[in-house]
């Protein structure tokens, strides 16, 4: 009988421990009800309903990525959508509606530059105020410390495209454009004219430079820069295959025929636009026009970023 009633005990007790742990953790009781309800609150605030009516007209659509017929593939651009949540948390102490404390949400595009058929790029996103600085390198490797310096004394991070012969002669330029926080791009082995190539020459001449870059860096380049700018859809196909893209570029220095720093600057401020890439050489013209080059792209309002920031769909 003892044992009997020592059942029915432990019985009652597993089933008030049961009661209890259920009051505790169930989302229907009361104390949940309440926090539930008090969050709500905040969505009936007049603030809330007029930070909600007015997002709608200044959510931004995304804009996917498209093949133009001049400019070719052309990078895609976030959308903006309000943050209402975090929005109406900026404006609650003052108690109305400031579009300046508006918080966005970048939404990215359904179609990147990776969904696209390979094609050549020449710019970034037409309406991103951001130009590009695109250095290619065969040659002038005893301008490179001045132009560097220039660079890092502004604030600047260019995209220097290195040869594969060049970079074997030079590493420690290489290594000092690298550790400095620059992109690094493959600019073909020995400067061929790659439009002339078969396929198995234009894939050995990426390749062994990516291997030579590589083995300096650390890192393979997914940027190619076709020597003087020759290229043929082939080209533009075996770059794709082997996971990079060709770039080109849409302002030119022509920086080789020595210009005075005056004919430089009248010519790249001329035609610098949004998603603009200015392509340039380690030349003693680059160097005295550089600094004033970067002034003038920066009191024009653009940012300047390397060829991975021009082309990502960020704002």
């Amino acid at each position: 009988m003892k044992r009997y009633q020592d059942f029915i005990n432990l019985f009652v007790f597993i089933i008030i421990v049961a009661l209890t742990f259920n009051v505790d953790t169930n989302p229907f009781t009361t104390n949940n009800i309440e926090t539930v309800s008090v969050t709500d609150m905040s969505t009936s605030d007049a603030l809330y309903e007029e930070i909600q009516e007015k997002s709608t007209n200044l959510n931004q659509k995304a804009q996917d990525a498209y093949i133009d017929k001049v400019w070719k593939k052309t990078p895609g651009r976030n959308g903006l959508k309000v943050n209402i949540h975090r929005s109406y948390e900026q404006m609650k102490k003052e108690g109305s509606f400031n579009e300046s404390l508006l918080i966005y949400d970048q939404v990215p595009p359904d179609i990147t530059l990776e969904d696209l058929p390979a094609a050549p790029i020449y710019r970034g996103h037409p309406e991103k105020h951001m130009v590009s600085l695109l250095i290619n390198v065969s040659w002038g490797g005893e301008y490179i410390p001045d132009m560097l310096n220039i660079l890092k004394e502004h604030d600047v991070k260019a995209t220097f495209f290195i040869e594969g012969k060049w970079a074997k002669e030079n590493i420690e330029y290489v290594k000092m454009i690298d550790e400095q926080g620059h992109t690094i791009g493959n600019h073909a082995y020995n400067h061929p004219d790659m439009a002339r190539l078969s396929n198995n020459a234009i894939v050995e001449q990426v390749r062994k430079t990516n291997e030579v870059l590589k083995a300096i860096t650390g890192d393979e380049p997914k940027w190619f820069a076709p020597p003087s700018g020759s290229y043929s859809d082939l080209v533009v196909e075996k770059v794709d295959q082997l996971g990079m893209e060709t770039i080109l570029w849409t302002v030119d220095t022509i920086d080789w025929k020595n210009p005075s720093v005056s004919v430089m600057m009248n010519r790249v401020m001329g035609k610098v636009h949004p998603g603009a890439t200015v392509l340039m050489h380690p030349t003693s013209s680059v160097v005295n026009a550089l600094p004033n080059m970067i002034s003038g792209f920066k009191e024009k309002g653009f940012k300047i970023g390397t060829i991975d920031q021009l082309l990502d769909e960020a704002r």
